[in-house]
């Protein structure tokens, strides 16, 4: 038995020394100081300088990324956590404020009924027999309430029914920026949510967009104590698995910003060569150059290399592909990762 379990064990040791050994063979990776390093020739060199310098273009014209880095970000759960007054019923009243348009019906007397009372920008409206009434921060309701008083304490009308709607809202928006059909700004008129935001801009375009979204909110605006904070939301839980914990109410001055994916690149000996977003985090490199169209003829194949930077360490992983493909070892398939620069050379027959 114990001669038997030795065999058994040398035997499992083989083993796993030759997967080792093959999986080297496979894969490669070399730390180096710069491309030409890593054996790269001077066309090749050239396309990653491009690259990274339409990389460093396009992120410096992005403030909201520096933003959202610089800002407080929440999941759904921990900004109810620290927020739970947001949910409240009090909060579903749309409060009017300056711009917003009033239709004010008086049931008693026809006469004293106004349409298209617009309010002031300092959240006034001039009204029959009343006056000039501040009404910024009032529910429409509060607004009834406030003309059937100011008719009474005039002797004019003694439980006067009155009647307010917002006809036209102007006072409160947000934006919808990122990957959508109709980006701008939208009134805010009651109880919008994350989902009749999207549909107002027309949808996401899902093959642009990355796996979140964020909800870029103001915090006791004009105060001393304004702040912005980020609340990021799970695109597919939200839209595809209707997870309506996810579909908040929006406020006023949100920004709804939904950022593009992020892109990897493919440069030489491929059918088409160029960005390609990054939507599915499972991508590997053989999937990589089936989204390119295949290698060419003249490709080289097991020269395949990955340019990597992580750590602020940039990385070279050269891959024989056809050691993946064509003998069976998917499972050494190199998960490809955002601004990833996949290179693949010409051969040299």
């Amino acid at each position: 038995m114990k001669i038997l379990f030795r065999v058994i064990l040398t035997l499992v040791a083989l083993l796993f020394i030759g997967a080792c050994t093959t999986g080297k063979d496979v894969v490669r990776v070399v730390e180096v100081e710069s491309a030409l390093d890593a054996g790269l020739t001077e066309k090749e060199i050239a396309r990653l300088a491009q690259i990274k310098a339409a990389e460093k273009s396009e992120n410096n014209g992005h403030e909201l990324k520096n933003v959202i880095r610089g800002t407080r970000n929440y999941s759904v759960m921990e900004y109810f956590a620290t927020h739970p007054d947001v949910a409240g019923p009090v909060a579903n009243d749309y409060r009017v404020g300056g711009y917003d348009v009033l239709d004010i019906t008086v049931y008693e007397e026809e006469d004293l009924s106004r349409k298209e009372v617009r309010i002031s920008a300092d959240g006034y409206i001039t009204f029959p027999l009343v006056g000039r009434i501040e009404v910024a921060g009032l529910t429409t309701s509060e607004i009834e309430n406030l003309i059937a008083v100011k008719l009474a304490q005039g002797q004019l009308i003694i439980d006067a029914h009155v009647s307010v709607s917002v006809s036209d809202y102007k006072s409160k928006q947000f934006l919808v920026l990122g990957p959508v059909n109709s980006p701008g700004s939208y009134p805010l008129k009651a109880r919008e949510r994350v989902v009749d935001a999207i549909s107002m801009a027309g949808g996401i375009d899902s093959s642009k967009s990355g796996s979140e979204l964020m909800i870029i909110r103001t915090e006791n605006p004009d105060t001393r104590q304004e702040r912005k904070i980020v609340i990021r939301i799970d695109i597919q839980a939200l839209l595809y698995q209707g997870n309506q914990n996810l579909n908040l109410r929006l406020l006023d001055r949100d920004l709804l910003y939904i950022p593009k994916a992020e892109k990897f690149y493919i440069i030489g000996q491929v059918q088409s060569p160029g960005s390609f977003f990054y939507t599915d985090k499972d991508i590997t490199l053989v999937g990589a150059i089936s989204m390119a169209g295949g290698f060419t003829k003249i490709a080289a194949r097991n020269r395949t290399r990955i340019v990597r930077v992580e750590d602020g360490k940039e990385k070279i992983i050269t891959v024989k592909v056809d050691a993946i493909t064509k003998s069976g070892k998917k499972a050494q398939d190199i998960r490809i990762e955002p601004e990833d620069i996949i290179v693949v050379p010409e051969s040299y027959f």
